[in-house]
């Protein structure tokens, strides 16, 4: 899809953009000039990403308040989108919560947060996308997954199980969609580690600093996964080799990766310095972008990849497949040389 800086480019929405993933998808998009509907909880997080994106080239740029675990303010927020910008082309359903607890300690009231954010907050979304775009049979929406879609991992089990909830509505819509021959394509985005601010304010009780699973990458990797999704609408889009081997890993080995996990996932997810959590502030019932608009990254500049291999091949088949070919004729020749 090639996007024009104009009021005819394509309407993107993106949930969660004031941070984060979110936040660098708003930068790629804004980038090829389309016009943008921001949804966030934090004022000066939004207002920060709606600068970015004018300064980018975005030709309009629409910011809403908005909690996605409401079904209302995600439903007025479309409503908002369609009379200020159009019809949304892309809905990215981006946004999160998560509690870093073991579930013994995890209470219910956390269980269901964060299931309402992650989980229904992605159903809002999608139903307030569908609304808009089965009546013209065009459309994209890009459900922002994990790797933990797939293997749930200690201290996490609240986001690892709104994620999986994401997978199973998400295949079920697919298979609707496609039953009724619609032209809504529904694309999920499975993320690796990543280097975003939620590691600085996700509810805690760990002992030491919460950090993202290593390897860590940058959160404009996954940006640039998203955007790509939209562009080619594939049924599932891994991004980083840890992701691809974490799916290959769960589907072959469970039980090990059980063991593996029980015997390194609670260090891992810790950085070595403690905390006060007396004195720790999260966003799971209020943000925290309210006054400090965070930006992008988190506290993992140093670690985290700029880049990854893994998507490069997976997004340029063609590209891959040439120069498999091309080796193989290498060999041959080789060998007839010998």
């Amino acid at each position: 899809m090639t996007i024009t800086g104009s009021d005819t480019s394509p309407v993107v929405v993106i949930t969660g953009a004031s941070a984060g993933v979110g936040r660098a998808v708003v930068r790629e998009y804004a980038r090829r000039g389309a016009r943008l509907a921001l949804l966030a909880r934090g004022r000066k997080g939004l207002d920060g990403a709606r600068g970015e994106a004018e300064e980018l080239g975005s030709p309009r740029v629409l910011a809403i308040l908005a909690d996605v675990a409401s079904a209302e303010q995600v439903e007025r927020a479309a409503e908002q989108i369609d009379e200020q910008l159009g019809p949304p082309d892309i809905w990215i359903n981006n946004a999160m919560a998560s509690v870093f607890s073991p579930v013994r300690q995890t209470k219910a009231e956390e269980f269901a947060r964060v299931t309402a954010v992650t989980y229904l907050g992605t159903v809002h979304g999608t139903l307030a996308a569908l609304r808009a775009m089965l009546p013209r049979d065009q459309g994209v929406i890009i459900q922002v997954g994990s790797a933990l879609a797939y293997r749930g991992i200690p201290l996490q089990a609240a986001y690892c199980a709104a994620k999986h909830a994401v997978q199973g509505f998400t295949e079920s819509l697919r298979a609707e969609l496609l039953h009724d021959k619609a032209g809504v394509a529904v694309s999920m985005v499975h993320l690796p580690a990543l280097n975003t601010p939620q590691f600085g304010w996700v509810r805690t009780r760990l002992p030491r600093h919460p950090q993202p699973v290593p390897p860590i990458f940058q959160p404009e990797v996954a940006a640039r996964a998203i955007v790509w999704a939209g562009d080619h609408r594939p049924r599932e889009l891994n991004v980083g080799a840890p992701t691809v081997l974490t799916r290959v890993a769960n589907s072959l080995a469970p039980g090990l990766i059980d063991r593996y996990l029980g015997a390194t996932g609670f260090d891992s997810q810790q950085r070595d310095d403690f905390v006060d959590l007396a004195r720790w502030r999260d966003n799971l019932d209020e943000p925290q972008d309210e006054e400090v608009d965070a930006g992008a990254h988190g506290a993992f500049d140093v670690r985290a990849k700029p880049r990854s291999a893994q998507l490069w091949a997976a997004t340029h088949k063609s590209a891959v497949a040439g120069a498999a070919a091309g080796a193989l004729v290498l060999g041959a020749a080789a060998r007839k040389l010998a």
